[in-house]
């Protein structure tokens, strides 16, 4: 038996995936698999789309990497793009390669501007697993023993505005970070009336707002950022996941008033050639195909269709960032939608919730063969 030289910290489906193409990847055998998961969100235009591929392929023929210490214009354009389809014109752009890297920087960067170094944060919050932003992050059994010390951290429930007033009134808090929608907590999200009050309090105190948008942004909720339902603005905007369609790339979109210096932030891979490349091809694809309108019509019919699916309590999130909350762990009908139906999804710490987060160009067609599975596997548990 070969010896397993991984160090092994995921537990995984024996498939073993060779390639994709739009909305659906290939086994070793060639047997396809509907991907309604996207690799946590990732795949934001579909696998393999054609223009992602030839801008990618154009930029690795010039130059595929330089570090920050030279004039990268594709950066710019990147930024350009992204504030404009944003509706963030004014903002500037840090460019890194992760989720947790963005909300490290962000972190840091308020704790920076404000001078100050308590946070608030919300139950059930994801943020990362680095030393900052694992301290925001709602999940004691991440925490090695170097974790257990760090900067003050307020942990409060979402949607619960007096508390929230409380501790933003003594005046010492850096930041609140608060996803737009929570991903691995189980598709809960701030309500508008939260996030206008939430905005309102942290300006008043001296607080940056920081929006978590690394899995709920990119158009995947119907907006271009989860947050913008409720018409606010955020001091910073993290994103990751979506931005590059599977190529590693993250960001930070920061406030005009927040000053940039030298070395305040940096990082060696962050903002290189094929990175932008890739966040191009996705701006592009996003605005060309009029996704983000793709999303909102879709998202109604798709909701509609599985309200209606027997042992479906309960439909939660928005867009294409969707839960299925039913009355029975779904670990098992997970492993039954794979190796049954060819049907890949996800999963978060609600035990009865089915994340689904498929590419933003799915047709309902395409989503077809999942209605009628879970109708399927409805009838035999009665």
């Amino acid at each position: 038996m070969k010896k397993n030289k991984l160090f092994d910290v995921y537990p995984r489906f024996d498939i073993n995936l060779v390639k994709a193409k739009g909305v659906y990847v290939y086994d070793e055998n060639n047997r396809a698999y509907l991907d309604l998961y996207g690799g946590h969100g990732v795949i934001s235009i579909g696998h393999g789309h054609p223009h992602y591929r030839d801008l990618i392929c154009q930029q690795i023929e010039a130059i595929g990497f330089y570090s920050n210490s030279v004039n990268m214009p594709i950066q710019d354009e990147l930024a350009e793009k992204l504030t404009s389809q944003s509706g963030y014109d004014d903002y500037r752009l840090f460019l890194v390669n992760s989720g947790a890297e963005a909300n490290e920087n962000a972190l840091k960067l308020a704790s920076f501007h404000t001078q100050k170094k308590k946070m608030i944060t919300f139950r059930n919050s994801f943020h990362g697993r680095t030393a900052a932003a694992l301290s925001v992050t709602d999940n004691p059994k991440l925490f090695a023993p170097v974790n257990k010390e760090h900067f003050p951290v307020e942990m409060l429930n979402l949607n619960e505005p007096e508390p929230l007033l409380r501790v933003l009134a003594q005046g010492d808090v850096a930041a609140v970070i608060v996803e737009g929608i929570q991903g691995i907590g189980g598709l809960d999200a701030p309500s508008t009336s939260f996030l206008q009050v939430l905005s309102g309090a942290a300006k008043e105190h001296g607080a940056l707002l920081i929006l978590d948008e690394i899995q709920s942004g990119y158009g995947r909720s119907g907006q271009f950022f989860a947050h913008q339902q409720a018409g606010i603005r955020a001091d910073i905007i993290s994103m990751a996941k979506g931005m590059g369609n599977g190529f590693p790339i993250g960001g930070i979109l920061i406030h005009p008033d927040i000053t940039p210096t030298y070395g305040m932030l940096g990082t060696t891979f962050g903002g290189n050639h094929l990175a932008c490349a890739a966040g191009i091809a996705v701006l592009d694809v996003l605005k060309k195909e009029k996704l983000l309108r793709h999303i909102q019509q879709i998202s109604i019919e798709i909701r509609r269709t599985l309200a209606s699916i027997k042992g479906v309590k309960q439909v939660k999130g928005a867009g294409l960032m969707l839960g299925l909350e039913f009355d029975f762990p779904i670990k098992t009908l997970r492993k039954q939608l794979i190796a049954e139906y060819r049907i890949i999804t996800g999963a978060s710490a609600n035990p009865n919730l089915l994340r689904i987060l498929p590419p933003l160009n799915i047709t309902l067609e395409e989503i077809n063969p999942f209605f009628e599975a879970l109708k399927n596997i409805g009838h035999e548990r009665i």
